[in-house]
């Protein structure tokens, strides 16, 4: 089979971007180009794309197609990783966290790479479910989630632990579940998993986070707790994300037990060894962990 590597750029930014016209502009190609590139692959594999007004779906050999893409590419990664020198404190890497722990995470990458000129930290902020989607994607190569995932193709490794905590409006008392449901649910995008857990530990009366009213969402994990503080309702979030928001007077932790803890794991590929450079920054990882935990 032979298949132009750019050809399976172009495809591979084609599934990525779910369009011919996003995946033109992202590669500084006409659309015509973007074109012909994949029918020179369907000239080879034959049709890989249904194609329904502007929506596309994969077609039984552009599913093949993807995973030799996917192959290609983990090749590539364990060739450079052989051939390239040891630079523990060089190049780029890619890295996604949740936002509660990760603004720290963030911070100290951010001092480390002050510290050395040579690395370059590109970083995202995500739910565990797409980080885990972005490791095996080949997206990134390293990702903070709060759960061991079960795919043999990832490696996970413990890296601490992040306190959950249940955050009221300054002044607010509860003494009972009831309570919590007359003052509302201020939801992100792990708040249901986060309130399962942690209610559902707390209070016998729970049944579900959708028996809560929500009072509002927030996908900006520095705006989550704003509604909390002009009394809009409650929320869960981890202790090192309520520990960054920026008027504490506004807020108050519900002291509640037992007390509930998420574990965090570092996930890698597991069919290639990290790259120096990316053990460096586990490591570093690990530290900043450690140190909130203090």
């Amino acid at each position: 089979m032979n298949i132009s590597p750019i050809w399976l750029k172009t495809f591979c930014t084609v599934c990525d971007s779910g369009s011919f016209t996003r995946a033109a502009d992202r590669l500084g190609l006409t659309q015509a180009a973007v074109s012909q590139h994949i029918k020179h692959i369907e000239h080879v594999v034959g049709p890989v794309f249904l194609r329904q007004g502007r929506k596309i779906e994969l077609m039984p050999a552009g599913r093949a197609l993807l995973h030799y893409a996917a192959e290609v590419d983990a090749a590539a990664h364990r060739l450079a990783r052989r051939a390239s020198p040891d630079q523990s404190h060089a190049g780029a890497v890619k890295i996604a966290t949740p936002g509660s722990s990760g603004l720290g995470i963030y911070a100290a990458l951010l001092d480390l790479q002050g510290r050395h000129r040579d690395i370059a930290i590109h970083h995202r902020f995500a739910p565990t479910d797409d980080i885990i989607d972005a490791v095996l994607d080949n997206k990134v190569e390293l990702g903070v989630v709060t759960q061991r995932p079960d795919d043999p193709r990832l490696r996970a490794e413990k890296i601490g632990i992040e306190p959950l905590e249940l955050i009221l409006p300054a002044g607010v008392k509860i003494t009972e579940y009831q309570d919590l449901v007359e003052i509302g649910f201020i939801d992100h995008p792990d708040g249901p998993s986060m309130a399962t857990r942690l209610l559902g530990q707390v209070f016998r009366e729970f049944s579900g986070v959708k028996s809560i009213p929500c009072h509002g969402f927030s996908n900006q994990i520095t705006l989550i707790l704003e509604p909390v503080a002009r009394g809009l309702g409650f929320t869960i979030l981890p202790a090192f994300a309520r520990k960054a928001f920026r008027d504490q007077s506004k807020i108050t932790v519900y002291d509640h037990d037992p007390k509930v803890f998420d574990t965090l794991y570092v996930i890698s590929r597991a069919e290639w060894p990290l790259s120096a450079l990316a053990g460096t920054i586990v490591n570093e990882i690990r530290t900043v962990i450690s140190a909130k935990q203090a």
